[in-house]
């Protein structure tokens, strides 16, 4: 007979390809989850696993076996929901990743909100990029992730991840108001091709998607400032040190600093991502909230 604490330890392996990963998933050593799998391939008369490079595999068999599991893990989560709403109480840990410039914007506010209508709710957060926090969204050591998606760069989610749309912000060009193009319309960025830029360091989905905008107009841009932070860009913008391309509302009213806008149209949008058929109900009070405070 297939038992429960098995075939849980089994989704894992499944799922993260590895029995390090699972391990380190489930909090337990690597090898206390290789003796569950070996039960396991005895009580199912078949082996599940086979090696593969560093990680491992599934067999025919794990395959069934592993379909079985995640279903099963799904249900439990849907029952452990049911329960909490049938209690009527909204409580417990809430873990949240965000990118940085989301903070003060979305994320600051929305966990204000949430603390006022369910002091019971105890949130932790994480900051990063969406290539660190999805994965671990996926791996259960977050329960909610605001990401950034740029139409020049969408981000993108593995399976059984739900994205969620919240804010569609303009992209605009930022210059010093004594720059000679400041005040104009619009701008292509084939008429900023020799400035000075500056960007996010390599690596982040900001300074990915305008390395991406560039070229699809044939510009590659002289980066000489890399700076995380928008108002520390925006020091450089002012004093016609540099250019860049921000969200407009993250840099609006800055002082010295022309918003021009970017001709073909570029957006971000500010997107909340959760595991499907898995979450509590503090994690959907979240994003009731979230939802609220995008609107507003």
């Amino acid at each position: 007979m297939l038992t429960w604490e098995r075939l849980r330890v089994f989704a894992a392996v499944a799922e993260h390809g590895s029995i390090s990963a699972a391990a380190a998933v489930l909090h337990v050593t690597g090898p206390a989850v290789t003796q569950q799998i070996r039960k396991l391939e005895r009580e199912a008369g078949a082996a599940l696993l086979e090696p593969d490079g560093r990680g491992v595999r599934l067999t025919a068999a794990g395959w069934i076996v592993a379909e079985a599991a995640r279903e099963m893990t799904e249900a439990a989560g849907r029952a452990e929901h049911a329960l909490h709403t049938l209690h009527g109480r909204v409580s417990g840990p809430l873990r949240v990743g965000a990118l940085n410039s989301s903070f003060g914007l979305l994320l600051g506010p929305a966990l204000r909100v949430l603390a006022d209508r369910h002091p019971e709710v105890v949130p932790s957060t994480r900051s990063g990029e969406p290539i660190d926090l999805i994965p671990m969204l996926g791996n259960r050591k977050l329960d909610a992730v605001v990401v950034e998606s740029w139409s020049t760069l969408p981000v993108r989610v593995p399976p059984r991840i739900r994205l969620e749309p919240l804010l569609v912000h303009e992209v605009v060009l930022t210059i010093a108001a004594t720059h000679r193009l400041a005040g104009r319309a619009s701008l292509t960025l084939d008429q900023v091709r020799d400035e000075v830029w500056t960007a996010c360091r390599p690596g982040t989905d900001s300074h990915e998607a305008q390395l991406q905008a560039m070229r699809r107009h044939g510009v590659e841009a002289r980066i000489h400032h890399v700076v995380d932070d928008f108002p520390t860009q925006m020091a450089l913008v002012a004093n016609e040190l540099a250019v860049t391309l921000v969200p407009r509302p993250a840099v609006e009213g800055f002082p010295g600093v022309s918003l021009v806008p970017v001709e073909p149209a570029i957006t971000r949008t500010i997107a909340v991502a959760t595991r499907e058929n898995s979450r509590l109900p503090a994690v959907d009070a979240f994003l009731s909230v979230l939802r609220e405070v995008a609107a507003a």
